[in-house]
């Protein structure tokens, strides 16, 4: 829920906005499609005259019927008035949701979009300080967030407030007294509202809707995990920790809705003065005959007509704060600019050979005191395979990181086959990387759709021929779906050696110049490592191939052997030259081969 860093303490913190500020976002939806918008208003307006001429017709038709059955023409012609009066009101805003509810649907959908496209240029750090499941909460709560403040301001409040000023500026027109306390306890109603909400109602909210959010981060922590709390026994412990996180939520919540009780008694209490004050007045100046039957029922109709929408008004106006809340989040996004960006007019990526040249590279982590890169320069060569080795931190995955421009440097750049990878698009170089991580994540999707995401137009035959060549088809073909099975949730339904050969059917597919391999068979069983030794030998052949390596035993055949501690090479060369050498690489070596 944190968007803004802190240098102090390396983390992100939320950055607040003001209603206003939501509603601008919500706002700049609206003008994208102008007509509909006006089309709305422009019906709902019309409605609203209509509903402001049903008290004058009550007034005719009780000052007609109070002259006695002889006057039953007249009688009948205000009936018609008063009812086709209000079958105009009702045709014509049911009219203007013909227009209102496509906006809103449109609006939603581009909502939710947009905000999934911004969440994913978002940088690693952001997404490493954020739990998904509560990402995943914000966005779709804004969804249903916007659709009712939208029709809280644009149906209700906005007519509302139009309605109750118009009644009471014709009442004060006619009685000055009876229209100025009508007015009165209008703007004493409003004011208040929006006072109670705003001050009294706000800050509870948004700290009940941010533990909402944590209930959703907690469930997808722990469910995506449940192998892991199975192995561990730890189901009770789970569960405790997550009656922890719901009895905070219930807690906050109980808070928040005790104010809106609040709220809601006091503005009942101003409804009923309002009721006795009005018709206090009116039977008064009825009593002293200067006012008719007529006038008593304007007065109440009105009456009837304005409390449907305070009611209405202080209902939604307590809702739209709260929705405003849930569309907080993703209007915060909004205004966030992705960690990573493309240069304006960035050309795709279009390197075929695979040199990477790291040149006088500057990197330090946000978190970070120092830097893990300092002026640090390096040359690989097309073609080369060359494997990284290093204890943890020394700066192996970070190399790999700047190579695919997960994070921008601070010094130098990176630049492969001639090109500034930070002044290419990001989307095309990756897709010039083909990555087979230690522990891949599949899709929650089918085998094929899952080899074929490195390549979406494949055809079914291109898709079985790369799982054939990461030793993958007959594993695939012996389940009872085939490459139709559906792997479960990052790909929980597979075996960890059947992932990794997935995953390197991807990349076969993919047929990138370039290819990383974290230590890609690790997963794997003697005989199958041996299979797929084979295949990535195969797979390696023609491109740039940079292998992080875990077991040295799998790159005794690479062309360059990098040795990083603290972010410098401290040693290069191969396998046997480095051995021969006695240095750390030796210590290394003798340490994997248990001689030491």
């Amino acid at each position: 829920m944190t968007d803004v860093f802190d240098e102090d303490t390396g983390e992100f913190r939320k950055r607040t906005l003001t209603n206003l500020q939501v509603m601008g976002f919500i706002a700049r939806y609206w003008r994208r499609r102008k007509l509909m918008f006006a089309a709305t208003v422009g019906i709902m307006l019309i409605a609203i005259w209509f509903e402001l001429m049903i008290p004058g017709a009550a007034q005719r038709l009780i000052d007609a019927a109070f002259k006695g059955p002889a006057n039953a023409p007249a009688v009948w012609r205000a009936w018609l008035v008063l009812v086709g009066v209000y079958l105009a009101f009702a045709g014509i805003r049911n009219f203007a949701f013909r227009f209102w509810n496509p906006l809103a649907a449109r609006t939603m959908k581009e909502m939710t979009d947009e905000a999934f496209q911004r969440v994913q240029s978002f940088s690693a750090d952001w997404h490493g300080d954020h739990f998904a499941g509560a990402t995943v909460r914000q966005i779709t709560r804004a969804m249903w967030g916007y659709d009712v403040v939208a029709d809280a301001v644009v149906l209700w409040i906005s007519p509302a407030l139009i309605i109750l000023v118009s009644l009471s500026v014709q009442m004060m027109l006619r009685w000055p007294l009876v229209g100025g306390f009508s007015l009165a306890m209008v703007a004493l109603y409003v004011t208040s509202n929006v006072l109670f909400s705003n001050f009294y109602v706000r800050k509870a909210n948004m700290k009940s809707v941010a533990l909402d959010s944590g209930i959703g981060a907690a469930l997808a922590d722990s469910i995506s995990s449940n192998p892991t709390v199975r192995a561990f026994g730890a189901e009770q412990r789970e569960e405790s920790r997550f009656a922890e996180t719901t009895r905070k939520w219930r807690d906050a919540t109980m808070i928040t809705w005790n104010r809106y009780l609040d709220t809601w008694l006091v503005h009942n209490l101003m409804l009923a003065a309002l009721q006795a004050g009005l018709t206090g007045l009116m039977v008064l100046r009825w009593t002293h005959g200067r006012a008719s039957a007529g006038d008593v029922a304007f007065v109440i109709t009105s009456f009837l007509i304005m409390t449907g929408y305070m009611r209405n008004i202080g209902d939604n106006i307590r809702m739209a704060q709260k929705a405003l809340a849930d569309v907080e989040d993703v209007a915060r996004f909004a205004t966030l600019e992705p960690q990573v960006a493309d240069v304006a007019d960035a050309p795709p990526f279009g390197g075929e050979s695979g040199e990477i040249v790291f040149d006088h590279v500057t990197f330090r982590y946000k978190s970070a005191e120092t830097p893990i890169y300092d002026a640090f320069s390096l040359r690989i060569a097309p073609g080369e395979r060359l494997a990284l080795v290093g204890p943890t931190g020394s700066g192996k995955s970070t190399f790999v990181k700047l190579v695919q421009r997960l994070y921008d440097v601070q010094g130098g750049r990176v630049v492969i086959d001639g090109q500034d990878v930070a002044r290419v698009a990001q989307g095309s170089l990756r897709r010039g990387i083909a990555v087979v991580p230690q522990d891949p994540a599949l899709f929650h999707r089918t085998i094929a759709e899952n080899i074929a995401y490195a390549r979406p137009d494949a055809t079914p035959d291109e898709v079985m021929l790369a799982a054939r060549r990461a030793r993958a088809h007959d594993f695939i073909t012996r389940l009872p779906k085939g490459y139709e099975t559906l792997v479960g949730e990052r790909g929980v339904k597979l075996s960890g050696g059947e992932r990794q050969r997935v995953a390197i059917a991807r990349a076969f597919l993919a047929d990138a110049p370039i290819l990383v391999l974290d230590e890609a068979t690790s997963s794997l069983d003697v005989e199958t490592e041996r299979e797929v030794q084979a295949a990535t030998e195969d797979l390696m052949r023609g491109r740039t191939t940079i292998v992080i390596a875990h077991r040295l035993s799998t790159i005794r055949h690479a062309d360059r052997i990098l040795v990083f501690q603290d972010g410098r090479v401290v040693e290069e060369g191969r396998h046997g030259e480095l051995v021969a050498k006695g240095g750390a690489y030796a210590r290394l070596n003798a340490v994997a081969q248990g001689t030491v």
